[in-house]
């Protein structure tokens, strides 16, 4: 066991320092091979690559539609045009709520948390400013809105987080709906209350808007430039509609259904279209490649002959299985920095296993499911991959937020996985 602990705490470390997870996941593996007495070579290229290859070939079409989805989404200004609406709807003076709606619609309706970012982030600033809000707290109603309640919790969400349970459990993305309202619930009303309690306390202490400098500078935008709001969230709605009303529609159909309906609504820049289209499945091979390296790394680690102690260690959790799940799901997304790439770790690993007691003891596969999707999104530590690109873009700091994040983005999603353990412990779907 020693060499995974050295891997894990490696890998972590080295992420923290902000090195690619796609090179040092390799290199991490290598060393773990060398410390179980594996061979390397073969480690590397039948094991590591193994995994890297299966989860690739397994989810990299979601990635590049839902990343094409988005990015039309942005670059013909229908996400703005999204937010802009809610933003007018809710009152300038409540930014944070604002903001959080924004982020989280995109998202529910399958736009890419990396492009939820980029595009939200222009309004961000302008409903912060409106406000007088410290920029402090943009990153952590980013983290709400987009990377907790509607990225693993409410059911239906076209996110990977919902997607990649389906295969092991048989289950859908409305999985345990009942579970899944209770913890977005508890995400987004605990998460609210806590970013106006300190959107006060910063008041108190005098910190108001400060203008973004530099590359984080954003440039005003025409709102009456943008496409007809109406128009715009047709594409979400469908995505989520066509997605949830057919059981044997794939994902692909319900992104493709909506990129087809960006295009329509916005011939009149057909010319963006290509440009989009490229930049989204550019972007599509980075969030793949990074998640399945992830993915690779587990492989390695499940095959080492540590792990079989490590699974016994979990399995001899003297609590419910859901419990035992729920810790090795957020483990290794903490590990990783990933919530999909530690999700597909544990469920490479244990996923048969949580399905054989389920269906021995008479247990809910949904419940697995939610449980499953909701543990991975309560993993937000410093080298989040997410996180990492969201203070790249707002131009903040760890030390300027990351208290925050770890509020609304671990804290409170660990009391909803918590609280659902136990409604799933009670029967309740």
């Amino acid at each position: 066991m020693i060499s995974i602990i050295v891997g894990l705490a490696l890998l972590m470390l080295l992420a923290y320092m902000g090195w690619s997870i796609i090179w040092i996941a390799p290199l991490v593996s290598g060393i773990v091979a060398l410390l179980s007495g594996m061979d390397i070579l073969p480690t590397y290229t039948d094991t590591y690559m193994a995994g890297f290859v299966d989860f690739a070939k397994a989810y990299f079409p979601i990635f590049l539609f839902g990343a094409i989805f988005g990015k039309l989404m942005e670059d013909t200004g229908a996400a703005q045009s999204v937010a802009y609406k809610i933003s007018n709807l809710i009152g300038e003076k409540r930014a944070i709520l604002g903001m959080l709606l924004s982020a989280a619609i995109l998202t529910y309706g399958g736009v890419s948390l990396f492009v939820v970012v980029f595009a939200v982030y222009p309004l961000a600033v302008a409903m912060f400013r409106q406000a007088n809000v410290s920029r402090k707290l943009i990153p952590s109603t980013f983290v709400l809105g987009a990377f907790t309640f509607t990225m693993t919790a409410l059911p239906g969400t076209p996110q990977i987080q919902n997607i990649i349970p389906i295969n092991t459990f048989k289950t859908s993305t409305m999985a345990a709906p009942i579970l899944g309202i209770v913890a977005g619930l508890i995400m987004a009303v605990g998460g609210y209350f806590y970013l106006k309690f300190r959107e006060k306390q910063l008041n108190k202490n005098d910190e108001k808007f400060t203008e973004p400098k530099g590359s984080n500078e954003v440039k005003s935008i025409n709102e009456e430039e943008l496409p007809n709001w109406i128009l715009s969230v047709i594409p979400l709605i469908a995505v989520v509609i066509t997605l949830n009303a057919f059981e044997n529609l794939s994902i692909l159909i319900a992104l493709l259904i909506g990129i087809v309906l960006i295009m329509l609504f916005n011939f009149k820049n057909y010319k963006q279209f290509i440009k989009a289209i490229n930049g989204g499945a550019s972007g599509s091979v980075m969030a793949t490649i990074n998640t399945s390296a992830a993915v690779g790394f587990g492989s390695v680690v499940t095959a080492s002959p540590g792990f079989e102690a490590v699974k016994d260690l979990i399995f001899a959790i003297p609590l419910s299985p859901y419990f035992s799940e729920a810790f090795a799901v957020q483990l290794l997304a903490m590990i990783t920095g990933s919530a999909s790439g530690g999700m597909g770790i544990a469920l490479e690993a244990l996923g048969q296993e949580y399905y054989n007691i389920a269906v021995n003891n008479n247990m809910s596969l949904e419940a697995f499911h939610r449980i499953t999707a909701v543990a991975s999104g309560a993993s937000i530590l410093p080298h989040n991959g997410a996180l990492l690109t969201l203070f790249t873009v707002t131009g903040l700091t760890h030390k300027d937020s990351y208290k925050d994040v770890f509020v609304v983005g671990l804290i409170i999603p660990m009391i909803a996985t918590i609280a659902i353990i136990f409604l799933a412990m009670m029967g309740i779907n």
